[in-house]
C-alpha cells in the first residue's frame, strides 16, 4: 500500500477522487496509526509519520468515502498528568463526517476496570457557584 504525506489540514478524512487525506489532532501521542478496518474483522495500520503544528497527516490513494477506521494513539499514559494514550483502544475520528455501527457499551469501552476504588477519574462532586 502507497502512503504519501498528505496534507495537515482540513483535519479529518478528505477524499479528492483519487485518495483520502487523513489528519488528526494530538498533542499527546508520540506515533500515531491509522487503521484501515476490513469486513472480516482485520485491520491494517498506516503511520502517520508527518506532522505539522500537532496535526498528524497521510495521504492514502485509493481509499474512498465508506472505508471504515480508527485511530491507535501510542505515547505516555499518564491519567494523573492527563495523558491517556493507549494503543489498545482503536478511536473515532473526532472529525468524522459519518459514524457506521453501535457502541457496545462494556468495561472494555473504559480506562480501568468497574468497582477498582481508585479508577474513577471524574469527580462526583458539583462544582460550586
Amino acid at each position: 500500500m502507497q502512503v504519501w504525506p498528505g496534507e495537515a489540514y482540513p483535519l479529518g478524512a478528505t477524499y479528492d477522487g483519487a485518495g483520502t487525506n487523513f489528519a488528526v489532532f494530538t498533542e499527546a501521542a508520540d506515533r500515531v496509526e491509522l487503521c484501515l478496518l476490513h469486513d472480516d474483522g482485520s485491520e491494517t495500520a498506516v503511520e502517520l509519520r508527518e506532522s505539522d503544528a500537532f496535526v498528524r497527516h497521510a495521504y492514502v490513494p485509493g481509499i474512498m468515502p465508506g472505508q471504515r477506521y480508527g485511530f491507535r494513539m501510542h505515547g505516555p499514559y499518564a491519567p494523573e498528568r492527563g495523558s491517556r494514550c493507549n494503543s489498545a483502544k482503536l478511536l473515532l475520528d473526532p472529525y468524522a463526517k459519518a459514524i457506521s455501527g453501535a457502541v457496545q457499551w462494556g468495561e472494555e469501552v473504559y480506562g480501568y476496570h468497574f468497582g477498582a476504588p481508585t479508577s474513577a477519574t471524574t469527580s462526583t462532586r458539583r462544582p460550586t457557584r
